[in-house]
């Protein structure tokens, strides 16, 4: 019998139905010699740093280099590991199947589970990109041996621990060394995305607009327009002596020209085309597709190719006619003969083709769908149909006019075949979607006009204004995450460039925003006084967008056996150290931006300031043992504790008087005042003074 792991529980249902495991048990379906069950995600992650040691319970003991690494299970799932932990352990199963998301997080889950169960049986691997019956039943026609992917297991584990690493020790640094009243999260991927943004709010922000001029022919049919023109009293003189006279054709220039159809969504084009129509969140669209593939509406989401492999044509050419039947409006007026051949190509698909909808949507009823998933299957179904459409062409025209020694131009285009872009309209028109003015708009047609004619215009004067950089969106953060560090390297000369992965890049973008670092304006993100306070103190290493795309390229080497992990894991290990290494003394400035503790009162033993702890009111030099406990034996036998006011006149007055104290003799309660008695030693002593009383 073999035991087939899925990571989630309507993924393994589909399988067992496939397989024809059909009875349902506590955590698992049984059937015809199988047995599937499933991880719920994460079931397994690191152990926290203190599992490393009593002494990393202190956040400035540093760097944290785990020698053997330690996992846990996550008490949420606990349930569901120890049923797979059984099923592993029984008798009856003689193999397993994996079958968690086929990518390198799914490879992860399977095998941390399969690790932490102390499991050595053998097992196969399901790589599927498609939930639908008859690619599932393919799948396991076509198991592969799961030793076969021991090399992306270890890209896997490379990026969890170079996450961890980095992570945890540039946090803790960072916290401590600019003592710091809350957590500054650093992360590897995440902080040189931070200051991308930072940076972008920066240019904004300085950015001194600057006047400009153009002078503007007004020819009959058409506009001719001048350079630009920094002073006014040359755009004037200019204006001034083309008014009213004749302009000379110098140059008329024709060519027939075509754009290509746009590529077939990855994640990461689908995600900024849904950001950008919509508005939606790149988490939203990450969620909706991924529930679209549970559904067998859509393939695998998780991808980073815009081509299907040389093999699917028939299957393409199947759902285009599905998308016609069941959207006509996407397809009314147009010619769809669509050529397959021009979206596939082996060589740029890895693990998974580019995301298209399955022959599933034909049957399903798709009323059923959120508003979100609709939306989000409109699109992938839309792109399939203009990917595949014809290019759109058209002549273009550039005009040269001489006029006072001046050149102007103008520039035109007739469109012959609108090929795609009649489907891109179609799609508009079905949505009533108001797609925000791209700069490639159309351009008029021009008249007829031959060189050397003489055409008699007009002249006005146009004043503009040099524009800053605009603020990133998700549409474009995403764009430059993905090309962050091209400009570094030839074409060919990675495998991966950018910032993260498409399956991680969301989830980037939402812990900075969450951490409070970045936030939410309508589609725009822009960074908070706490995120540009935090992009200033960092070292430019861990600010380097080039160093993690770097990082990137040698995890998809890892994944491909073409880069040793060890030695991958040993450039992490170095960086860190040397981050947590660094000694550099810290401004007055610096550390005032990220403490906005309130001040307490000062030490009695050293002078310096006392802060309030969730358990204590604490003197903020570490050498110094003075602590306020704001339980402790002599204020709870009176049934109190310290409060900050009480703290507060303790440490201005060193004592303060408390109303209905508690008396364990008599069970009543009084009022006294409880003076500070401190010796020095380990713990702060108190001691009670009565109010006389009055005669």
């Amino acid at each position: 019998m073999k035991l087939v792991i899925a990571e989630k529980p309507s993924v393994a249902a589909s399988i067992a139905k496939v397989i024809g495991a059909t009875e349902r048990k506590d955590g698992y379906f049984e059937g015809n010699g199988y047995m599937v069950s499933w991880c719920v995600g994460h079931l397994v992650g690191l152990s926290e740093a203190d599992k490393y040691g009593e002494q990393y319970k202190k956040w400035d003991c540093l760097p944290i280099i785990p020698q053997n690494w330690s996992y846990e299970v996550k008490p949420a799932t606990k349930a569901q590991f120890n049923t797979l932990k059984q099923l592993m352990r029984d008798n009856r199963v003689d193999a397993l199947v994996c079958a968690t998301d086929a990518g390198r997080e799914g490879e992860l889950i399977f095998r941390h589970t399969y690790n932490l169960a102390g499991c050595k049986k053998s097992f196969l691997r399901l790589w599927i990109s498609s939930l639908e019956d008859s690619a599932i039943k393919q799948g396991f026609e076509d198991l592969k041996n799961g030793t076969d992917y021991d090399d992306l297991y270890k890209s896997a584990l490379c990026r969890e621990r170079a996450d961890w690493l980095v992570g945890i020790n540039a946090t803790r640094f960072f916290t401590t060394k600019y003592n710091s009243t809350k957590v500054l999260s650093v992360g590897r991927v995440q902080s040189p995305t931070l200051t991308m943004i930072v940076e972008r709010d920066e240019q904004i922000a300085n950015f001194v607009k600057e006047k400009y001029y153009t002078v503007e022919l007004d020819c009959g049919g058409f506009t001719a327009v001048s350079d630009k023109i920094k002073e006014l009293t040359a755009a004037e003189s200019l204006k001034s002596n083309c008014d009213n006279t004749q302009a000379i054709v110098t140059e008329v220039k024709k060519e027939a020209k075509k754009t290509k159809p746009p590529k077939l969504y990855d994640l990461t084009s689908l995600q900024r085309d849904a950001n950008r129509l919509y508005g939606f969140t790149a988490n939203q669209t990450l969620q909706a597709v991924q529930s679209l593939y549970d559904n067998k509406l859509s393939t695998y989401p998780r991808t980073d190719s815009q081509y299907l492999t040389e093999d699917m044509e028939d299957t393409a050419r199947n759902i285009i006619g599905i998308i016609c039947k069941i959207f006509p409006d996407f397809c009314k007026n147009t010619d769809i003969t669509p050529n397959i051949k021009v979206v596939m190509d082996n060589k740029k698909v890895s693990d998974h083709h580019a995301i298209i909808p399955t022959a599933n949507i034909g049957a399903a009823d798709l009323s059923k769908l959120t508003d979100t998933d609709k939306k989000v299957l409109y699109m992938i179904a839309h792109r399939l149909l203009t990917a595949t459409a014809a290019p759109f062409e058209y002549e273009s025209t550039q005009i040269k006019l001489n006029c006072a020694d001046a050149e102007f131009k103008a520039s035109g285009r007739t469109v012959t075949n609108k090929g795609f872009k009649a489907v891109e309209e179609n799609y508009k028109n079905f949505l009533n979607c108001k797609e925000e003015e791209t700069e490639d708009k159309d351009e008029k047609t021009l008249p007829e006009v031959k060189e050397q004619q003489a055409i008699n215009a007009s002249a006005a004067v146009a004043e503009h204004y040099t524009t800053p950089p605009k603020p990133y969106t998700e549409d474009t953060l995403l764009s430059a995450m993905e090309r962050a560090g091209n400009n570094d390297y030839d074409t060919d000369e990675v495998e991966r460039k950018g910032l993260g992965t498409p399956a991680t890049r969301a989830g980037i973008i939402e812990g900075i925003i969450t951490r409070g670092y970045v936030e939410r304006n309508k589609k725009q993100l822009i960074s908070t006084d706490k995120g540009k306070s935090l992009v200033k103190i960092l070292p430019d290493k861990l600010k380097s967008a080039k160093l993690t795309a770097d990082w990137e390229n040698k995890l998809v080497l890892v994944s491909k056996g073409s880069f040793s992990d060890s030695e991958f894991m040993q450039g992490i290990t170095e960086f860190v150290v040397d981050i947590v290494g660094n000694t550099e003394t810290t401004t007055a400035e610096a550390t005032k931006a990220f403490n906005d503790r309130e001040v307490i009162g000062k030490c009695p033993r050293c002078g310096n300031n006392v802060y309030e702890g969730k358990l204590n009111f604490y003197c903020e030099n570490k050498e110094c043992e003075f602590t306020l406990w704001k339980k402790n034996k002599f204020w709870e036998t009176k049934k109190k504790e310290i409060t900050k006011a009480a703290a507060k006149a303790l440490l201005s007055k060193g004592k303060v008087r408390v109303k209905d104290l508690y008396s364990e003799k008599t069970g009543k309660t009084y009022e006294a005042d409880i003076l500070l008695d401190d010796t020095g030693g380990k713990y702060v002593n108190f001691k009670m003074e009565f109010p006389e009383k009055k005669k």
